[in-house]
């Protein structure tokens, strides 16, 4: 069995305040601080990968858990704001292959991935909604899903 830790990036800046192209829109203070937390919560597990959307938000919600575990920041259009969630989801089971991995991604993508494991009729333990910095926890056996825990945000 692997492990596929996917989450929803931290908070990022407004959206509507930010006058340069959106996937240049980096983290708030808060969501420094909730990259931080997400590395020490995570820091500790046995990750082979660390794949992220290419957007700056992304890959700045895994740069403290790249450098707990001396890992590289693998990115993938497959994982940006607006990808195809069945695609996403394909990727993510291939890579997990090789072990257990942490994904980071936008919150459509991850609906749309949060769907799919529940139609293939793994249970959900949580509302499929989930906010920035929360992480869902994806059991993978025989190139399938067969668990989902949800991980909330860290404490503000």
């Amino acid at each position: 069995m692997s492990t596929i830790h996917l989450i929803r990036h931290a908070k990022a800046k407004s959206r509507l305040a930010w006058e340069e192209p959106d996937e240049l829109r980096p983290l708030t203070k808060r969501g420094r601080r909730e990259a931080a937390v997400l590395a020490a919560r995570l820091g500790e597990q046995p990750l082979a990968r660390l794949v992220s959307s290419p957007f700056v938000r992304c890959v700045q919600t895994l740069e403290p858990l790249a450098v707990a575990l001396d890992l590289p920041i693998e990115t993938t259009d497959l994982l940006a704001e607006g990808a195809d969630g069945a695609r996403a989801a394909g990727l993510m089971l291939s890579l997990s292959a090789d072990g257990a991995i942490a994904c980071c991604t936008h919150g459509d993508v991850l609906f749309d991935v949060v769907d799919l494991v529940a139609e293939s009729g793994v249970g959900l333990d949580a509302p499929r909604a989930a906010p920035v910095a929360s992480t869902w926890v994806l059991s993978v056996e025989d190139g399938g899903f067969v668990g989902a825990q949800f991980v909330d945000q860290p404490p503000r």
